[in-house]
């Protein structure tokens, strides 16, 4: 990838240093144990084999032996052969008689080894012999410690569900609150159902019987109660009525099952997620009728409130619920803000009940009433499309983690509402605050780094890009030093695992958009003469022939599940929410980095001084070939049709930049561009129509930037937030085309004008060519002025209408919004106060970043 590309290089080199040490020495352990590392580090497995059998031979240990065992297992599943199934059978095959052989002269010594061994057969399909083994008398002597989990996958494939049934009975026996072991012996009984006649003795429906018994002599034996067997009992009736079987017969009615469960586990947290696993196995109707019950049962109405901290936990569990079941869904405005009203009353009543004296790390006992505040005000929001209800959300958050600063739920349902209303500065300081690091810059960075492109903040964005892109070259190494350290000990159980992270990582999708747009970013905000604006693109390494991105294997790292929802279950389809996210993400990043590569191939054209060694031709045919694919890209896309991604809920992820991308002109600007290039290179005919087209899509970006930022001022009348964020992206947009056209102009102007001195004297020495005459270095270079001038001209009209952009205003005036908040009067004022304010700064901040950036590109235009 872009930034990992000099660290592998690095690597190679040490390969070769080793390599040249060995043949110097050949027969010295250590430097051959470096060299097999050193090999290990660069994946290539084939080396790893050859320098492993070399070091065993030099010193006959089993970890050498069984390095070039995994080097040939890896060779079959990771290798560039793994895709041909006879590779990948030969390689696996060879493995296994490799181990077989160790096994028949009793050189097997450890547990590591045995787990290898075992993981050759399953990776072979060969799963009685692994059974067999681990079984056996040998595994049993070198790993006594094999985890059951490998009993259950074998018994599994091999279909033995007797035995697995009889072993499942046997560990929850001994532990009782496993959830994994309870849904797979659950799975067990079921299979065992499927089994003819003849072969039970008792009936068919025995099997189920004896779960349903088993699992009721847990629950009765039970010293305390555990949740494990009471959900194993709502699991069993879910499966039994999917396979239309008398649940309600053997085990009971499913309304009474669960009520039981909330009136023993409504008071803890897990409660509501657990409940929700078994309510999309009923209907509609019973499940509006189940949360009814639950509400009562919590022992709080309009007229209570909770009595302890135990019953308010009950009442928020069935609140939850009941918005899962879609309650809210058919509630009149009036309705949902009466209830945001209560919930709101709750929260405070909670608060300073029983939300006292709380560790800095703990959250609020009463905080999940102002989060489902939240959701149902942008319910509210979205139903009337004004934000003045959401923004009192937002106020209410703030307050909530003035008093729970740990609470990372409210943190992250801020920062998303700060987003939707496009204010940065808001959501930087709660992405801050949030204070992610290591892994969660891959898996949590989406919430914040995927809407800063085209936010309006260049500057801003890019130390967002560093932070985390330091994470992924910092971890780099350190991965491949914990694959390394799995050889050096043998630990063959974490070897893939580690593996697995490691190209998880690598090709992160939040890894490589962040590679891209900090490199864009910096395109965008160059600011020095010509010769520093070349050296700053020439430190990228950008290769515009080279596509280094591994498209196929894309990974998405991002988990969705951090912000905590309880929309109605029959509106959210959490997988295809995902795959639909993920897709226009990878189609946005195919639009980013193909601009990148063809900016990167105009400027390569006319500049060798970024040290690339390629001919004049060479590069032409690069950028016609960019080119295409551009025009390419662009069709596909629409041709795809892509939708905005549902908005129905405020956990929703907030839409991609793709609609944008196909909305503006960025397909028609930049494929003039290539043309114009390719014309002021060869001097063609055509170059004066080129550069009117090239004209004229300036001005059209100019016009679309300055009518963007007029209506947004008219908006302000009615409602300055609501679609703030889409003309913010717009406008950033259209700067963003402006500000790498300046930079390119500037470059070709430096060219041609060095061009057209050194070039004019040697045409008047030469003799007469027959057929049209290329456009001379002199009038190209005066077509380039002219275009600087027209461009400075333009970007001034953009800075005039950026300086008259008014800040948002918000709906209704702050009184107002404090009177509806009636939360404590002392700090009603300075809460609301304060977050109209970070609106205000961080317009401001916006608008002077985007002058900043025009000034310096009205400069960079200016000769």
């Amino acid at each position: 990838m872009y930034y990992l590309g000099r660290t592998t290089a690095a690597m190679d080199k040490i390969v070769e240093l080793y390599q040249h040490a060995v043949k110097q020495n050949p027969g010295n352990e250590e430097l051959l144990a470096h060299l097999f590392i050193s090999h290990v580090r660069v994946e290539d497995y084939k080396a790893q084999q050859a320098v492993a059998l070399q070091l065993y031979k030099a010193q006959p240990k089993n970890a050498y032996y069984f390095w070039s065992v995994i080097s040939v297992v890896f060779q079959g599943i990771r290798g560039p052969e793994s895709a041909i199934p006879e590779k990948r059978k030969i390689y696996l095959g060879l493995a296994q008689r490799m181990v077989d052989k160790h096994i028949k002269e009793g050189k097997m010594e450890t547990e590591q080894e045995a787990f290898l061994y075992l993981h050759i057969l399953k990776l072979q399909s060969k799963f009685q012999e692994a059974w067999e083994f681990l079984t056996g008398e040998l595994c049993g002597k070198l790993y006594p410690g094999a985890p059951v989990s490998m009993k259950f996958e074998l018994l599994k494939e091999l279909g033995n569900w007797r035995e697995l049934n009889e072993l499942l009975m046997q560990l929850l026996d001994a532990d009782r609150d496993r959830w994994d072991y309870y849904k797979e012996y659950i799975q067990s009984s079921f299979e065992l159902l499927k089994l003819s006649t003849k072969e039970q003795e008792n009936g068919e429906n025995d099997s189920l019987a004896r779960c349903q018994q088993f699992l009721q002599r847990i629950i009765e034996s039970s010293e305390r109660k555990r949740r494990g067997p009471y959900l194993a009992r709502l699991e069993l009736h879910k499966r039994m009525r999917e396979e239309q079987l008398p649940a309600e017969q053997l085990i009971g009615d499913f309304d009474e099952l669960v009520i039981e469960y909330f009136q023993l586990f409504g008071d803890k947290s897990c409660c509501t997620h657990d409940i929700a696993l078994f309510l999309p196995s009923i209907s509609m109707k019973q499940r509006q009728a189940l949360a009814n019950k639950l509400l009562l049962e919590s022992g709080v109405t309009s007229s209570e409130l909770p009595q302890n901290k135990e019953q308010m936990q009950k009442h928020i569990c069935a609140l939850q619920i009941s918005r899962m079941c879609g309650s809210h869904e058919e509630l009149s405005a009036d309705h949902l803000l009466a209830f945001y009203t209560a919930l709101k009353l709750h929260y405070e009543h909670g608060r300073c009940s029983f939300g006292k004296q709380l560790l800095a790390t703990e959250m609020g006992p009463s905080d999940p009433y102002a989060l489902l505040a939240a959701n149902v005000m942008y319910d509210l929001s979205r139903r009337e499309n004004k934000s003045d209800h959401l923004f009192e959300a937002l106020c209410l958050l703030q307050y909530v983690l003035r008093n729970s600063t740990s609470n990372f739920h409210v943190k992250l349902l801020s920062l998303k509402i700060y987003h939707l209303f496009g204010c940065q500065v808001g959501a930087q300081e709660m992405y801050e605050y949030l204070d992610i690091k290591q892994i969660q810059l891959d898996s949590m960075g989406y919430v914040h780094c995927q809407l800063l492109p085209l936010a309006g903040r260049f500057s801003g964005s890019r130390s967002v890009y560093d932070a985390t892109l330091k994470f992924f070259t910092n971890s780099y190494k350190e991965r491949l030093e914990y694959i390394a350290l799995t050889y050096r000990f043998c630990t063959f159980s974490k070897m893939e695992e580690f593996m697995n992270f490691k190209e998880r990582l690598t090709n992160s999708l939040q890894y490589v958009a962040c590679s891209v747009e900090a490199q864009i970013c910096d395109l965008v905000s160059c600011y020095g003469n010509v010769q520093q604006n070349l050296s700053t693109y020439s430190a990228m390494s950008i290769e515009p022939a080279e596509d280094r991105i591994a498209w196929h294997e894309l990974s998405d790292n991002r988990d969705l599940e951090a912000i905590i929802r309880w929309d109605p279950l029959h509106q959210v389809d959490s997988a295809e929410e995902r795959k639909e996210s993920f897709d226009q993400e990878v189609e946005v990043l195919q639009v980013r980095s193909l601009m990148l590569r063809l900016l990167a191939s105009f400027l390569d054209l006319y500049h060798g001084s970024t040290g690339k060694d390629v001919p004049p031709e060479a590069e032409n045919a690069t950028l016609e070939l960019l080119r295409e694919s551009w025009n390419g890209l662009f069709q596909r896309l629409r041709l795809m049709n892509y939708k905005p991604l549902p908005q129905k809920f405020l956990v929703n992820l907030l839409p991609t930049r793709l609609l944008l991308l196909l909305d503006l002109p960025y397909e028609r600007f930049f494929d003039d561009l290539a043309q114009l290039v390719l014309d002021l290179h060869s001097g063609s005919a055509r170059l004066v129509d080129q550069c009117k087209r090239v004209g004229d899509h300036v001005v059209e970006i100019m016009e679309l930037c300055v009518q963007t930022i007029s209506q947004s001022n008219e908006c302000n009348g009615l409602d300055g937030l609501w679609k703030r964020r889409e003309k913010q992206q717009r406008v950033s947009a259209c700067l963003e085309m402006l500000s790498l056209y300046a930079f390119l102009l500037s470059v070709l102007n430096d060219k041609l004008q060095v061009s057209s001195k050194t070039k004019t004297k040697k045409r008047a020495t030469g003799g007469k060519e027959n057929g049209p005459q290329p456009i001379s270095e002199k009038e190209r270079s005066q077509m380039v002025h002219e275009l600087m001038r027209q461009l400075k001209h333009k970007l001034e009209a953009c800075d005039a209408s950026i300086r008259n952009w008014k800040a948002p205003v918000l709906p209704r005036d702050l009184s107002s919004f404090m009177s509806d908040m009636s939360l404590k009067p002392e700090v009603e004022a300075t809460l609301i106060g304060d977050v109209s304010a970070t609106f205000k700064d961080s317009h401001e901040l916006m608008v002077t970043e985007l002058r900043n950036l025009l000034k310096d590109k009205i400069r960079m235009v200016a000769k």
